[in-house]
């Protein structure tokens, strides 16, 4: 069985709470914890095109101050958001969840479940 990667940030709840869930769901689970241990800019390439997301927009939280130090604006490319996240770990969403070829974004926590078990 292939093995299931969390990106993870202790200090949000909904994260918390998708972890639980998901080491109930999952016997192979591999944590990350991204600020940490931030994903290279290629690991960020690689869970870009298994969101199956139209921006990468839809994966960085842009309400965090990083979102302005980064000079990022909302059309800013898939390239700026990328290397911003490389720079700025804390922009990436969370939780993410990459299981077999795809990824989730763990918000809501349904996009989790229908990961899981498809």
């Amino acid at each position: 069985m292939p093995k299931t990667r969390f990106y993870h940030n202790p200090s949000s709840l909904k994260s918390r709470e998708a972890l639980a869930f998901v080491k109930e769901q999952v016997n192979n689970l591999e944590v990350v914890e991204y600020i940490k241990n931030p994903p290279s800019r290629e690991e960020l390439e690689d869970i870009y095109k298994k969101l199956s997301i139209l921006t990468a927009h839809e994966m960085i939280r842009p309400q965090e101050k990083e979102f302005s130090m980064a000079g990022l604006t909302t059309e800013s490319s898939d390239n700026e958001v990328l290397d911003a996240v490389d720079k700025f770990p804390n922009l990436l969403e969370r939780p993410i969840v990459l299981h077999k070829k795809r990824a989730a974004i763990g918000r809501p926590l349904d996009l989790i479940v229908s990961l899981l078990h498809d």
